[in-house]
C-alpha cells in the first residue's frame, strides 16, 4: 500500500483535485458547465466507517469520470461539528477526570471541545483520502468555520419562537428532532384504573387505561369517543383526578379508539404528541409535570416532587391499590420512542423553542421533485419523499448544548420577548440602540441550532453564499452553484430526510435554486448474508483493516460493482479477495505488455510515442485491422460507449461488472493469447509489420481499459498506466476514451466472424473435455466451416 499512498500524495500535491485541473494541462478554459458533488460530511470526530466506504467509492467514480470527460468537476469535502456527539465525548472525559461542563463552565467547556476537535477531527479525512477520494481538499470546510457560521446566521431569517410538544431527551438534556427519534418494540404494562364521577356513588366512574400512570397530574380530561354508547351519557360531566382529586371535564372526540383499552381516554397534553392535539382542538389547558431530567415537579406534589418518572409509575400504581381504584394491571407491547444517540427513552414535553416555518419550503422542495427540477435515482423513493414532504412539521432547531451554532439572539435588558438577531454582541448593542435602548443589558441565547440546520446549507454555503451573492460569474458561487451547473447529491437513503430534503428546502427558499439536480441514494452495507452488520454479531468488516489487507481498491470494487442504486450490499472478504486477484490480473497483463510486446528486436524495451494512444482510432485504421484485432477494438469501443451511458445515467455499478469482464474474458482469455502467435511467430508476410500493428493494438485496447476503470480502481490503474506507453501526466487527467461528439470505429463483420470462430475453438475445447483428450495432446478434428470463414480459420489455427 505505501506505493499506491505515494501516489495519492501525488495527486494531491500536484493539485489534480482542483476543477480546473485538466483544463490547465492545456492552458484553455474548459466550455463544459462544471459537475458538482458535495461530499456528505462526516462527523469531524468519527472514525471510517463502511456508510463511508461506499459513498467514496460511488462518489469517486463521478468525480474521475467527469473530470475526465473535461467538466469542471468540484467535489466539496468537509466535515460536520455534529453537535450532540461530540459533546457527548467531551463530556466523557470531563465525568472520568471527576468534574462536568456545568461545573467548568461554557467557556471553558467550549474550550475543551475545540482542543479535542483539533485533536481527533484529522482521523477522518485522513482515511477518506486512504480510499483515494479525489476531492478538492483544498476547499475543504468545517460547518464552524466563520464562512460557514455567517451562512448560518444569514439563514436565521427562516426561524420564529414558539411554544410547542418537543421531544426531550433528559440524560442529554435538550430537544431533539422527530427524525432524531426511534422506536423500539419493549414489554411493558397496561394500567386500568378508575376516574370517579364528581357527585356520584361508588361504582359511578370512567375506567381509563394506560401505560403512563404517572402523569395523572397533567391529565386535563377524559375523553371519549362520540358514538360510544357506554361512555356518551357521561359527554359534559366532570371525573376526579385518581390520588389528587381535582376536578376535570368529560369531553368526546373522534380520535379515540374504542377498542383500545377501555374505550375511554386519559388526555395529558402537556406529555403526549396526540393527546397535545387533542387539547389544542378543545382548548384544554397543558400543564407540564417534570423537570428537564424527567424527574416529577412540585405539580406532583411533596410525595412525588424529585421522584425519576419510572420509580413515580410504580409509587403512583400502588397508591391507586391502596385507594381502591386500581382495576386491574397487564402486560403490554408498546413502541417507546428513543434518543438515537444515547438510547434513553424521549419524554414529549411542550417547550418554548426556535422553530423553522416548514409548510411553504416543503411545498417548493416537493414540487422540485414534481416537475423533475430533482430526480431521484432510484425513482420509488420519489413516493416516499412525497409521503413526508405532504405530512411535513415545522422544524424544532434549538438544542439546549453548548456546542454548536449559538442562537444569534440577544434579549434586550432580560426581556425574552424583546430581542435583536445580530452576528455578534458589538453588532446586538447597536442594532438595540437603533430600537431605543441605549446603554441596554443584553444576554445571548443560550441554546445551539440543530446540526442538520447548518448541515442544511452545505451545498451553497461551501461555495460561497451568502458572501458571494454579488461577486460577479466568476466567484464559486457563481460557477458552482447559481449558473447552473450539473450537481448530484450522492448519499445513503438512511438520510433522505435528515439532510437530502432540508437541504433541498433551504436552498430553494434561501437561493431560488435547487442545490442539485440528481440524488442519487445507495444502499447499506450489509454482512454476507443480508444481516445488519454488528459488533455484537461479530460480523461487522472493517475498512480500515481491508484497505491494510486487500488495498482500497479491491474493497471500493467490491462496493461498487453488481449493485444497483438504493439496493442494500452484502459484502463478504471472499468478494474483496477476488477483487484483489483481479488487480493482479491486471498487473499481469501490463507485465506482458511491457515484457513482452513491448520489446525490439534486441530484447529491449519500445516505449517510443508510436505506440502511445493519442486519439480514437479513425474508421480507416480500424478496417485495415485483421478480423481478431476488429473485433478486440470493436469490443473495446462497445465497452466504451456502454460504460459512458450507464455512468451518466448512474448505473455505475452495471458500468463497472462490464469493464471487469471486458478485462477478465475478451482482453486476457482471447485477444493476448492470440497475440503471442503475431508476437512470437509472425503471421503473413511482413513479421515486422504485424508485429507493430499487434503491439498498437494491444496498448491501445488496454489503455482504453485502463481509462474506463480508472473510476472505480484509482491506484492499480494509475500504477500501471505510467508502465506502458502515453501521452499525458496521469490518468486522472487524461481524456476519457469518448470524448463528447466522438464516434467509436466498431464494425461489424470482422466481429461477427471471430465470434463465430470463438464459438468453433469452444466447441473444440468441450469434445476435448468430453473425452478426456489430455491438454497438451494434439489429436486431428473434422469440422466444417462457412467458406468466408475459410481463410480465418486456417490463419488463426495454423
Amino acid at each position: 500500500m505505501g506505493a499506491l499512498q505515494g501516489i495519492y500524495k501525488w495527486w494531491e500535491s500536484s493539485n489534480m483535485f482542483s476543477p480546473d485541473a485538466k483544463s490547465s494541462l492545456t492552458s484553455v478554459p474548459s466550455t463544459s458547465l462544471p459537475y458538482v458533488i458535495p461530499m456528505p460530511p462526516p462527523n469531524v470526530t468519527g472514525r471510517l466507517h463502511m456508510g463511508h466506504a461506499i459513498f467514496v467509492a460511488l462518489q469517486d467514480v463521478l468525480a474521475r469520470f467527469h473530470r475526465m470527460r473535461g467538466r469542471p468537476t468540484l467535489w466539496t469535502p468537509g466535515t460536520d461539528h455534529a453537535g450532540i456527539a461530540t459533546q457527548l465525548q467531551v463530556e466523557k472525559i470531563l465525568k472520568e477526570e471527576g468534574t462536568g461542563r456545568e461545573e467548568v463552565g461554557r467557556e471553558e467547556f467550549l474550550r475543551r471541545t475545540w482542543e479535542y476537535k483539533e485533536e481527533q477531527g484529522g482521523h477522518i479525512t485522513r482515511q477518506l483520502r486512504s480510499l483515494g477520494a479525489s476531492a478538492d481538499w483544498e476547499r475543504e470546510r468545517f460547518t464552524m468555520d466563520p464562512d460557514m457560521s455567517t451562512g448560518v446566521i444569514e439563514a436565521f431569517g427562516l426561524i420564529y419562537r414558539g411554544e410547542y410538544m418537543v421531544n426531550w431527551a433528559p440524560g442529554l438534556k435538550t430537544a431533539v428532532s422527530d427524525l432524531e427519534v426511534e422506536y423500539t418494540e419493549d414489554m411493558g404494562n397496561l394500567y386500568y384504573f378508575k376516574y370517579m364521577v364528581e357527585g356520584g356513588g361508588p361504582d359511578d366512574y370512567l375506567p381509563v387505561a394506560t401505560t403512563r400512570p404517572e402523569t395523572i397530574w397533567g391529565d386535563a380530561c377524559v375523553c371519549v369517543h362520540p358514538s360510544d354508547p357506554r361512555f356518551s351519557g357521561y359527554v359534559g360531566s366532570r371525573v376526579l383526578v385518581p390520588t389528587t382529586g381535582r376536578s376535570i371535564p368529560v369531553i368526546a372526540d373522534g380520535y379515540v379508539d374504542r377498542g383500545f383499552g377501555t374505550g375511554a381516554l386519559k388526555v395529558t397534553p402537556g406529555h403526549d404528541v396526540n393527546d397535545y392535539a387533542i387539547g389544542k382542538r378543545h382548548g384544554l389547558e397543558v400543564v407540564n409535570i417534570m423537570n428537564k431530567d424527567a424527574t416529577m415537579n412540585a405539580k406532583c406534589g411533596e410525595r412525588y416532587e424529585g421522584m425519576d418518572r419510572f420509580e413515580a409509575r410504580e409509587k403512583v400504581w400502588g397508591d391507586l391499590e391502596a385507594k381502591g381504584l386500581a382495576i386491574k394491571k397487564e402486560e403490554h407491547r408498546q413502541r417507546v420512542p428513543r434518543s438515537q444517540r444515547g438510547g434513553e427513552v424521549i419524554e414529549p414535553m411542550v417547550s418554548k423553542q426556535w422553530f423553522v416555518k416548514t409548510e411553504g419550503m416543503g411545498k417548493k422542495a416537493l414540487d422540485a421533485v414534481k416537475n423533475k427540477d430533482i430526480t431521484i435515482i432510484p425513482s420509488r423513493f420519489e413516493k416516499v419523499w412525497y409521503n413526508w414532504l405532504e405530512d411535513i412539521h415545522d422544524w424544532c432547531i434549538s438544542r439546549q448544548l453548548w456546542w454548536g451554532h449559538r442562537i444569534p439572539v440577544y434579549y434586550i435588558n432580560g426581556d425574552e420577548g424583546n430581542y435583536v438577531v445580530a452576528r455578534s454582541m458589538e453588532e446586538a448593542k447597536e442594532l438595540a440602540e437603533s430600537k431605543g435602548y441605549p446603554g441596554a443589558e443584553l444576554r445571548q441565547d443560550e441554546d445551539v441550532l440543530d446540526t442538520w440546520f447548518s448541515s442544511g446549507l452545505w451545498p451553497f454555503a461551501t461555495v460561497g453564499w451568502p458572501q458571494q451573492e454579488n461577486d460577479g460569474p466568476q466567484s464559486d458561487l457563481a460557477r458552482f452553484y447559481a449558473d447552473s451547473p450539473s450537481a448530484c447529491l450522492e448519499t445513503g437513503y438512511d438520510i433522505l430526510f435528515f439532510w437530502v430534503a432540508r437541504m433541498a428546502m433551504m436552498g430553494l427558499e434561501l437561493t431560488g435554486k435547487v442545490p442539485f439536480d440528481v440524488v442519487y441514494m445507495h444502499g447499506l452495507v450489509r454482512a454476507a448474508d443480508g444481516s445488519k452488520m454488528s459488533k455484537t454479531k461479530g460480523n461487522v468488516i472493517d475498512p480500515v483493516d481491508t484497505v491494510e489487507k486487500f488495498g482500497a481498491d479491491s474493497l471500493r470494487y467490491s462496493l461498487v460493482t453488481g449493485v444497483t442504486p438504493g439496493q442494500d450490499i452484502p459484502l463478504n472478504m471472499e468478494k474483496i479477495e477476488a477483487n484483489k486477484m483481479f488487480a493482479n490480473k491486471l498487473h499481469n497483463i501490463a507485465k506482458f505488455i511491457v515484457d513482452n510486446a513491448l520489446k525490439d528486436d534486441k530484447g529491449g524495451a519500445t516505449y517510443d510515442s508510436d505506440y502511445a494512444v493519442t486519439e480514437v482510432m479513425d474508421e480507416e485504421t480500424f478496417e485495415s485491422l485483421p478480423v481478431p484485432e476488429q473485433w478486440i477494438v470493436s469490443k473495446c469501443h462497445r465497452l466504451v460507449e456502454s460504460c459512458t451511458e450507464d455512468i451518466e445515467s448512474y448505473q455505475l455499478g452495471q458500468a463497472g461488472q462490464k469493464v471487469y469482464e471486458f478485462l477478465r474474458d475478451d482482453l486476457a482469455d482471447w485477444y493476448l493469447e492470440i497475440s503471442k502467435t503475431r508476437l512470437y511467430e509472425g503471421l503473413g508476410g511482413d513479421d515486422v509489420a504485424v508485429q507493430k500493428m499487434t503491439k498498437r493494438v494491444v496498448v491501445y485496447v488496454f489503455d482504453r481499459a485502463l481509462r474506463v476503470l480508472h473510476p472505480y480502481m484509482p491506484f492499480v490503474t494509475e500504477n500501471l498506466w505510467q508502465h506502458i506507453p502515453k501521452v499525458g501526466k496521469t490518468i486522472m487527467l487524461a481524456d476519457w476514451p469518448m470524448m463528447e461528439g466522438e464516434v467509436l470505429p466498431k464494425g461489424g463483420e470482422g466481429a461477427r466472424k471471430f465470434e463465430l470462430f470463438q464459438a468453433l475453438v469452444r466447441s473444440i475445447r468441450n469434445a476435448r473435455a468430453e473425452y478426456n483428450v489430455d491438454q497438451g495432446k494434439k489429436v486431428p478434428a473434422d469440422f466444417v466451416v462457412a467458406e468466408d470463414m475459410v481463410e480465418l480459420v486456417e490463419r488463426e489455427m495454423a
